[in-house]
């Protein structure tokens, strides 16, 4: 089957297939193609150019897109939209002044939202989650990483990875699992942080390696969380699995774990709210991703992660909604980047390469998703008719999405 999509007004972000992420200046540059056509084959991209090279060949299906744009499906590298029920209470104690360390401190937070998951059925689980799954790709994401945490017992961390493989078997968008047993200390073991540890590395790890459930293996590295040595334990233990760490770090406090993260290789570290210049120096001349949640930093009202520092490094970013019930209960990528300029004063270039190409990298998925290049999986969106691309930051409050294709088939809800 052969789907050729003609008078595209714009063709965004196409690259050669050899070019796996940008980054420092690199990062402003955003190659299109105006007047454009897209040729697509079966799930992969065929084929791309300006109309006025268009070639003569054989199609089945003509789509003229006048007027409108295509560019790569949204890439989100880190959620959590796996969980059972919501947390709209913790909401309003917020705006009554409590803080989201305060209301952990109490039992709520991710306790709260492993209480829920435990009392839900897999079945009701997955449900939900496929509910939250199709609204995001409906919203233009077309690669996800989703990760456990709201477990935190050996059977709840199992529903929940079982769930996103049920996901992956259904959808056929690209999904990255993460075991994230070390998301928070269960209340069980309040006062007995090492047994919980212990049941992470001895019973959790070989339980999820023996039935294939992650990718990813990831840890909340943070004060009152996890310590930089918990974290280099976990990660340490997870290597023997063939699991390659993401980690949370740098959210409140900068004590550490970065330079821990890049001992262990990790694919990305995420969040990144609070940086010191010791920090960003540190992840210079590393293949790890440093990626923002800035969804997270609006809900919590927390500081937004210093992208121009980190870009005026020469490093890249990713740009990712951080998806969970908690502190940032939305999945919507094009608020993501639209918050990612009006706060963090990044350009319209750099937010679409941080959530498409970057994201991607971030994934492990750089060489199948996040750029319009020849024999990647036709994974785009096509947008409604807007001026330019950067109308689609700039019109933070609206859908500006007409259609969404995942391995070259328009996706219908």
């Amino acid at each position: 089957m052969t789907n050729l999509f003609i008078n595209i007004k714009e063709l965004i972000q196409v690259r050669d297939f050899s070019v796996k992420k940008v980054s420092g200046k690199e990062m402003s540059i955003l190659p299109t193609i105006k007047n454009a056509f897209l040729l697509v084959k079966d799930d992969l991209i065929e084929d791309f150019g300006s109309m006025d090279d268009l070639p003569k060949i054989e199609i089945d299906h003509t789509i003229d897109v006048t007027g409108k744009m295509i560019l790569p499906t949204w890439c989100d590298s880190h959620t959590h939209i796996v969980y059972a029920g919501n947390r709209e209470r913790e909401f309003a104690d917020r705006i009554n002044g409590l803080s989201y360390e305060t209301i952990a401190k109490n039992g709520g937070g991710i306790l709260n939202s492993a209480k829920l998951v435990q009392k839900t059925s897999e079945e009701d689980l997955y449900w939900q989650s496929a509910k939250r799954l199709e609204e995001v790709i409906s919203l233009g994401t077309g690669a996800i990483e989703i990760k456990s945490g709201y477990g935190l017992t050996l059977e709840a961390e199992l529903k929940i990875l079982r769930v996103i493989k049920k996901l992956k078997e259904n959808y056929t968008i690209p999904i990255k699992a993460t075991f994230l047993g070390a998301h928070a200390l269960p209340l069980k073991f309040k006062e007995n942080k090492k047994g919980y540890i212990d049941l992470i590395i001895n019973k959790m790890l070989p339980t999820i390696a023996k039935e294939n459930l992650a990718d990813f293996v990831d840890v909340f590295c943070e004060v009152g969380y996890f310590s930089v040595e918990d974290t280099d334990e976990i990660l340490s233990a997870a290597k023997q699995y063939g699991l390659i760490p993401k980690v949370h770090v740098n959210q409140f406090n900068s004590i550490g774990g970065i330079k821990m993260s890049i001992k262990h290789q990790s694919r990305s570290v995420d969040h990144l709210e609070v940086m010191s210049a010791e920090d960003i120096e540190i992840l210079k001349n590393t293949q790890t991703m440093p990626v923002a949640l800035p969804g997270c930093s609006y809900f919590l009202s927390i500081p937004f992660t210093p992208a121009r520092a980190i870009i005026a490094a020469g490093l890249p970013l990713a740009l990712a909604t951080d998806y969970n019930p908690g502190s940032a209960p939305s999945g919507n990528m094009n608020f993501v980047i639209s918050t990612a300029c009006i706060k963090m004063k990044m350009t319209p270039e750099e937010v679409i390469n941080s959530a498409t190409i970057n994201g991607a990298f971030a994934m492990n998925l750089e060489s199948k998703v996040g750029s319009i290049s020849r024999g990647k999986l036709a994974n785009f969106t096509i947008t409604k008719k807007i001026p330019s691309y950067a109308f689609i930051p700039y019109s933070f409050g609206s859908n500006l999405i007409e259609a969404v294709y995942l391995k070259g088939e328009k996706i219908i809800f």
